[in-house]
């Protein structure tokens, strides 16, 4: 199934390759499957869509019926002139409009620019003028404006559509005077080597770049889940229903789409990500599975624990999600032939525990999730471990904009956490000489868009540093470019110390510093729940400050959090001085990657002040 080797018979693994699962796709687009499902199974639903009330039952919309509003959007599309190579944006929120219009414009042979919501003028004049876009849907009057802002002069778009004003609508009585004929003419022109979407990187540095990823890209990498790892998606039998609520210009979520498409799921659309309206969702739509980024997990499990210390339960709490740790480490060991799994005393710990515990965080999810997967940056073995051991197995992966989404994955069954999981099927992972993780394979992008050649001998350099261990699960240690040289010389990599920051369950976030300066500082923000509830805790909720840097006890608390984290680093890579913000870093102000990863340029820049005053003093 794999090969891994390394230089000799003794050293550390350097490469790996998984071998394919599903044949490279050969002829056709992306939109193809719309219709195959229509013919095959035109009763499935496909589509979930909201309650039209509150706490009413989702509403679905069956295979055929998914594909006549496809195609009624493709024709009306065509009647405004778009046709195969024009570019156009889609920005919006995540939202059922936004998948339609995706295959509508697929089915035309138009390649999709998708542009985050929240984005700049600057940043979309930026996509505008980088991809030659022709068109552009937004979801409202604030989004038209920004892209009208961005545009180089006056009628310089084909056309500027708006959701909100019933644009889906007109488009179809548009397309009237378009035959189905002729967009299934330009359907059938489409090649897996077309390109059907412009991804803009997220970037935590630089300028965002345009990957081009073609119909046949997106086809292996959601073909190869399927095959693999579909079976999770459900169990007895029933419809596998995800819940996508991740930003779909982001290529993760945009790959979630689509395999729900080419796989039959149930796909229902979730705008916002606030828990306050995602765990609602979740809890009605009961989904069985689960996509989702770290932050989530980490939310969740936070706010799991708040309720149970504020129920006087904290205790209780603890003791479950060690019996879950370790219930689950035991089968970890098991799985991987170096351990007999959870004796009796454990399997007894762990069964009383489920009623009042486990079957609580599993309600959370909806009730019907027993596997997720975490994408977009690597899950912390501990996290892993509880909502395993809570009967949620997260499938921790890989992947980058430039690979379609997911490189590595977890093996089902085989789940090794505190990895991101060996090669996709279809794909290799090399580390360099410098440490570097390099891939190749089906998922690897077609390049940048004007830029220069990203691909070396068909390897993508990935900018991730990373170690394989003797069985191929990679582990991810770092970016290159987060690499921190001390005035002294001394070469500091971040990531350790942030993650063990943010693991305190007062530390929202954690920036580490100290380019070219004689000592490592850390910028700090606080969960404002959390802290509330720690004051709450300790009957401080009266006198209490109201900045958190002015906080003497909380200061003290963080400064032990600190200490403890120093404990993993030598003293050279200690951190010497740190800052309590008085907000969090937010994707509203371009300081985090809707992945929830820091921007760190952006955030070194925008508190620039408080770095210098931290080094005066």
């Amino acid at each position: 199934m794999y090969a891994a080797r390394g230089e000799n018979g003794g050293d550390p693994v350097r490469e790996v390759s998984v071998a394919r699962l599903v044949a490279p796709q050969v002829s056709g687009g992306l939109a193809d499957s719309v219709h195959q499902a229509a013919e095959t199974h035109p009763d499935r639903p496909q589509l979930a869509l909201e309650p039209v009330e509150a706490g009413g039952p989702w509403r679905t919309v069956t295979a055929g019926r998914f594909r006549d509003e496809v195609l009624a959007l493709a024709r009306g599309l065509r009647a405004e002139g778009v046709g195969p190579g024009d570019r156009v944006v889609l920005m919006s929120r995540t939202r059922p409009e936004w998948t339609l219009l995706a295959y509508a414009l697929w089915s035309l042979g138009a390649e999709l620019v998708p542009v985050y919501p929240t984005s700049s003028i600057e940043q979309v004049r930026w996509v505008l003028a980088d991809a030659g876009v022709r068109a552009a849907v937004v979801e409202h009057s604030g989004q038209a404006m920004t892209v009208a802002a961005a545009c180089a002069a006056p009628g310089t778009l084909l056309g500027l559509w708006q959701l909100d004003l019933g644009c889906a609508d007109e488009l179809v009585e548009r397309g009237a005077e378009v035959t189905e004929d002729e967009v299934r003419r330009l359907r059938a022109a489409v090649r897996p080597e077309s390109t059907a979407v412009i991804c803009y990187t997220s970037g935590t540095t630089g300028t965002a770049k345009g990957c081009v990823i073609s119909h046949g890209n997106l086809a292996a990498e959601c073909d190869t889940l399927i095959a693999g790892w579909g079976h999770l998606l459900a169990t007895d039998g029933a419809q596998p229903s995800v819940l996508a609520f991740l930003p779909l210009a982001h290529c993760y979520c945009l790959m979630v789409a689509v395999t729900c498409v080419r796989g039959g799921y149930l796909l229902a659309h979730q705008p916002e990500m606030a828990p306050a309206l995602l765990l609602p969702a979740l809890a009605s739509f009961r989904p069985t599975f689960l996509f989702a980024v770290p932050y989530v997990f980490e939310r969740i499990f936070d706010e799991a624990c708040r309720e149970a210390e504020a129920a006087g339960q904290g205790a209780l709490f603890e003791k479950a999600r060690a019996a879950a740790v370790a219930h689950a480490q035991a089968r970890e060991e098991r799985a991987a032939g170096t351990g007999h799994g959870p004796g009796p005393v454990a399997r007894l710990r762990h069964s009383v525990y489920e009623r009042a515990v486990y079957s609580r965080v599993r309600a959370v999810f909806g009730g019907r999730v027993r596997a997720a997967v975490s994408g977009g940056s690597p899950l912390r073995r501990e996290l892993g471990l509880f909502f395993a051991g809570a009967g949620v197995t997260v499938y921790d992966g890989y992947g980058l904009t430039e690979t379609t989404a997911a490189v590595t994955a977890q093996p089902p069954g085989r789940v090794r956490f505190g990895t991101v999981g060996r090669p996709l099927p279809g794909s290799t992972v090399r580390i360099a000489d410098d440490g570097e993780v390099w891939v190749r394979g089906d998922t690897v992008f077609q390049g940048y868009l004007h830029g220069p050649p990203a691909l070396a001998g068909g390897w993508l350099a990935t900018g991730d540093t990373g170690r394989l261990d003797p069985d191929g699960y990679l582990v991810i240690t770092g970016r290159k470019k987060d690499i921190i040289i001390t005035s002294g010389g001394k070469s500091v990599s971040p990531q350790l110390l942030e993650e063990r920051l943010r693991r305190h369950p007062l530390i929202a976030q954690c920036l580490v510093v100290g380019d070219d300066r004689p000592y490592v500082a850390a910028l700090l923000t606080v969960d404002p729940e959390a802290l509330a509830h720690w004051r709450r805790l300790r009957g401080a909720s009266g006198r209490a400050p109201a900045a958190p840097a002015d906080d003497a006890e909380l200061r003290a608390q963080l400064q032990r959090a600190v200490n403890q984290a120093n404990t993993l680093v030598s003293r050279a890579e200690s951190i010497r001085a740190f800052e309590v913000l008085p907000v969090d870093f937010t994707l509203q102000e371009g300081l985090m990657t809707p992945s929830f990863k820091l921007r760190r340029s952006a955030v070194a820049h925008a508190y620039a002040d408080v770095i210098e005053a931290l080094y005066a003093r």
